[in-house]
């Protein structure tokens, strides 16, 4: 009987707990709300400040702009990496760490004020549809004329790109004739690895240019393809990759280190130290490895660079990396904004917090690396500054802290390469925009060529391609008269490459370049 009186009673019990509980709480909001705890309506002075230009200024000012100034120098006030993302950029912002976009799957480029197709992505909507090299936009969406007008590179993109699955239709002019298509657009992945391929026959060579969510995905895609290839030894490119997802990069690097290493660990103000170990067994644990870094090498690649250094797993060649070792987080804001708020800093194995000072500001830490070149630091190992701790690895090397990964082997920055000169080429796209064209002018003899090796047998640039270069560049207003001979044959070879990119986007590039590339060299001649 008591035990069916309980049966009854228990959840009446339960209601009237839970309504006195609700009451007292409600009680204690208002209470506490008002007196001791942060209160949500009081405003901040910066928010009075706002209003006041919003409401007493003389001219109208945009509110939102005034904001986002204020978010950007108050963020720059605490590091050079956090940072305030609009919410007009922050679909952008973040496809470049989605790793893809929504469109029609082409590269452009506006010549003569003619938006002109340099490159169609194999598979993708623009090639299903019919699309071509060298097809010239004329209309987008019968309404819309593109041709003749000076369009922004921003404007174009917007045309073009869309949601999934809906059509644009565009016309373009192929020859003389004008055609017509309609485009189905979709999701355009860009790839991470700029380079996959077979040095020699036992060497292979991987570039990764960021660290994006399907990064470590297309590294072991990769690497399982040159395995079947017969590869035993590896070059890791990581130059110019200024990080990404740190996740990423821990992945691959588990997949070199063994057991249950330490790769890296982050500790900050807020947050407790969290490591991130190896926990599987990885597809490359043994056999030599080689890193390439450079001063663009920065954040998620110094992450991986530096493990692998700090256990001695590679040989890192080049040149100090770039010297960032804080991590962001981003966190939405009420109105479609973000921000990306360094929360902590990382160490790598041994200790070693490899961010480079910036307590003199923004602007001098970003001219830290111009200043790398002005007193020679890239063209001579010995200048190269140690200011951090030094540590010692268990194999006995010295490592340094404090401002970048410093290379076990150096290799100069060759300024013979890009003179002044030579870099306007490049900077207004002449180079690229005389290749383009001379692809054109000769396609029945570029289409027959099949590989970057065949590539580099068939098309060797001589004097009749550089007069044609020299009055390309004349047009942009770049004297190549005065050039020596050294950086004429330089410019030749990298007409070969720019050409191979041209057939072969990225990849074509690098394996052609990669043959005079003198990082690369050195990495073949380790023993």
């Amino acid at each position: 009987m008591g035990t069916k009186k309980l049966q009854v009673w228990l959840p009446v019990l339960f209601a009237v707990v839970m309504v006195i509980g609700m009451a007292i709480g409600y009680q204690l909001k208002d209470k506490t709300l008002g007196n001791r705890f942060f209160n949500l309506n009081r405003r901040t002075s910066l928010q009075e400040l706002l209003e006041l230009v919003k409401n007493k200024y003389v001219d109208k000012v945009p509110l939102d702009s005034i904001s986002q100034v204020a978010a950007g120098e108050i963020l720059s006030r605490l590091d050079p990496h956090s940072v305030y993302i609009p919410a007009d950029h922050l679909k952008e912002v973040n496809e470049e760490l989605m790793g893809n976009f929504q469109g029609i799957g082409v590269e452009f480029q506006v010549l003569d004020d003619t938006v002109n197709i340099m490159h169609i992505m194999q598979g993708g909507p623009s090639e299903k549809a019919g699309l071509q090299p060298g097809d010239k936009f004329i209309l987008v969406n019968d309404s819309v004329p593109i041709a003749g007008k000076k369009l922004k590179v921003d404007q174009i993109r917007k045309l073009l790109r869309g949601p999934m699955d809906t059509k644009v239709k565009v016309q373009v002019l192929r020859g003389n004739e004008r055609k017509d298509f309609i485009i189905t657009r979709g999701v355009i992945p860009v790839s991470p690895i700029d380079a996959a391929y077979m040095l020699t026959n036992e060497k292979g060579y991987i570039r990764i240019n960021k660290f994006a969510e399907r990064t470590y995905e297309a590294f072991m895609q990769s690497m399982e393809k040159l395995q079947k290839q017969g590869m035993k030894e590896l070059v890791l490119d990581l130059r110019g990759n200024g990080g990404g997802l740190m996740k990423e990069a821990t992945d691959i690097a588990d997949e070199f280190l063994s057991d249950d290493k330490l790769i890296v660990y982050t500790v900050g103000e807020h947050i407790e130290r969290v490591e991130y170990r190896c926990h599987r067994e990885g597809i490359f644990e043994k056999g030599r490895l080689e890193v390439l870094i450079d001063e663009g090498t920065a954040s998620a690649s110094e992450v991986l660079a530096g493990a692998l250094q700090d256990w001695d797993r590679a040989t890192i060649i080049g040149r100090r990396s770039f010297g960032k070792g804080l991590v962001q987080q981003q966190f939405q804001l009420s109105d479609g904004s973000a921000v990306r708020l360094t929360i902590a800093r990382y160490y790598s194995p041994l200790g070693r917090n490899i961010q480079k000072p910036y307590s003199k500001g923004k602007e001098a830490y970003e001219e830290e690396l111009s200043q790398r070149f002005h007193d020679g630091e890239v063209v001579k190992g010995d200048t190269t500054r140690h200011s951090g701790k030094a540590y010692k690895t268990p194999g006995g090397r010295i490592v340094y802290g404090g401002g970048g990964i410093t290379p076990d082997i150096f290799v100069p920055f060759d300024t013979t390469r890009m003179d002044s000169v030579s870099m306007k080429l490049y900077y207004r796209s002449t180079m690229s925009v005389f290749v383009f064209r001379y692809y054109l002018q000769n396609r029945a003899f570029f289409d027959a060529i099949k590989t970057p090796a065949e590539l580099v047998q068939k098309f060797v640039p001589g004097e009749k391609e550089w007069q044609a270069l020299v009055a390309e560049a004349k047009k942009d207003s770049v004297d190549l008269g005065r050039i020596n001979g050294k950086t004429k044959s330089d410019l030749l070879q990298r007409m070969q490459a720019v050409m191979g990119r041209q057939l072969w986007r990225t990849g074509g590039y690098f394996e052609v370049y990669n043959r005079f590339d003198p990082t690369v060299q050195k990495a073949l001649s380790v023993n």
